[in-house]
C-alpha cells in the first residue's frame, strides 16, 4: 500500500476533526516518530487525524458536519450527481423549510440535498445534514406531499443520528484504538499496513452499512414516525407519505411481472412498503383531524417534476 493511498484515507475518514486534546497530542508524539513520513505529510496527517475519538457519542454538530462529508463522498464515488439547477433548488428550498418543523431545526451548516442520476429508487442521508434522492425516486413521486414524506423521513434519520450509529459499529473504532495505542513508539510499516488495512475495512463497512443494506428496521420505522410528526407540524399532509407507499408497492408489482431489476435499490436498504405502510396507518390512526393534500402545492410540483421526467 502506498504512502499516498494511506493518507488518502486517513483524510477521507477523519477531514477536519478538531477537539480531542489528548489524542492530538499522540497523534503529533506518532507523527514525530514516524520519520519516514515527509513534514509536509507529516502535516496532513495531523490535521487529519486530530480529536479521533474512541466514540460517536460526544461529536459537535460540526465535527458530525465533517464526517458526513466523508460519508458523502463515498456515496457520490458510486453515484452521479444529476446537474438540475432548478430541480436541486427547488428540493433545496423544500427541506429547508421542512426541516425547521423537525426535531433538529437547526444543524451545522444546514440541510442539504443533491440528485442522483440515476434510475435507481432510493432515498440516502449521511450525517451533518445531507441528503441523496435518486431521479427514479423523483419520478415515483405523484405530488409534493409525497415528496416532503421521503425528505422529512431522511431528516429524521438525520434528527435520531441513524448514520452516527451505523458507522460507529464499522472497523473505524478499531482503527483509533490502534492509532492511539502506537503513541508512545515508533509506527512501524507492518502497523501502518495494519492500520491502513483497517481504514479499508471501515470505508467498505461504511459502505454496506448506509448504500447497500441500509439501516435497520428499528431505525427506518423511528424515522417514519419522526416524518409523520414533522409533515404535521409544517402541514403536508401525511396521507401523502401513504400514497407514496402505494406508488412503491404498485413499482414493485409491475417489476415482478416484468422481471426487472430497476427496483432493487430501495427494497434493498428500506423494509417492505406494505408492512410501513400498515404502520404509517395505525399511527395516523389515533389523529383526530385530517389533513388534504393541497393542490396548489400539486401544481407546483408538477411544473418542477415535468425538468426530471
Amino acid at each position: 500500500m502506498s504512502r499516498e493511498k494511506i493518507i488518502a484515507l486517513l483524510s477521507l475518514v477523519f477531514l477536519l476533526l478538531s477537539s480531542c486534546a489528548s489524542l492530538q497530542k499522540k497523534g503529533q508524539e506518532i507523527l514525530e516518530k514516524a520519520n519516514q513520513i515527509s513534514d509536509k505529510d507529516k502535516e496532513l496527517l495531523l490535521k487529519t487525524g486530530e480529536a479521533l475519538r474512541s466514540s460517536f457519542q460526544d461529536l459537535t454538530d460540526e465535527e458530525e458536519y465533517y464526517l458526513g462529508r466523508s460519508v458523502s463522498a463515498l456515496i457520490l464515488s458510486r453515484y452521479k450527481v444529476w446537474s438540475n439547477e432548478p430541480a436541486t433548488n427547488y428540493l433545496n428550498l423544500l427541506a429547508q423549510a421542512i426541516s425547521l418543523y423537525s426535531d433538529r431545526p437547526e444543524i451545522f451548516a444546514g440541510y442539504h440535498v443533491l440528485i442522483l442520476d440515476t434510475e435507481e429508487i432510493n432515498a440516502l442521508s449521511a450525517p451533518g445534514g445531507f441528503i441523496f434522492l435518486t431521479r427514479g425516486l423523483l419520478r415515483l413521486c405523484p405530488h409534493e406531499d409525497a415528496l416532503a414524506g421521503i425528505i422529512a423521513h431522511e431528516i429524521g434519520h438525520i434528527s435520531a443520528r441513524h448514520g452516527l450509529q451505523a458507522i460507529k459499529k464499522s472497523r473505524l473504532l478499531e482503527a483509533f484504538k490502534l492509532l492511539a495505542s502506537e503513541a508512545a513508539e515508533r509506527l512501524s510499516p507492518e502497523k501502518m499496513a495494519q492500520l491502513t488495512d483497517i481504514f479499508e475495512g471501515a470505508l467498505d463497512d461504511i459502505i454496506i452499512q448506509l448504500i447497500e443494506r441500509g439501516y435497520d428496521r428499528k431505525a427506518e420505522y423511528e424515522a417514519d414516525s419522526l416524518a409523520l410528526k414533522t409533515l404535521r407540524r409544517i402541514g403536508y399532509s401525511p396521507q401523502g407519505f401513504i400514497l407514496f407507499m402505494d406508488e412503491l408497492i404498485k413499482k414493485e408489482s409491475r417489476d415482478k411481472e416484468k422481471r426487472a431489476i430497476t427496483f432493487q435499490g430501495w427494497l434493498r436498504t428500506h423494509p417492505d412498503p406494505r408492512e410501513r405502510r400498515k404502520r404509517l396507518e395505525t399511527e395516523l390512526s389515533f389523529w383526530k383531524e385530517e389533513m388534504e393534500i393541497f393542490r396548489g402545492r400539486t401544481a407546483r410540483f408538477e411544473k418542477m417534476a415535468s425538468t426530471w421526467k
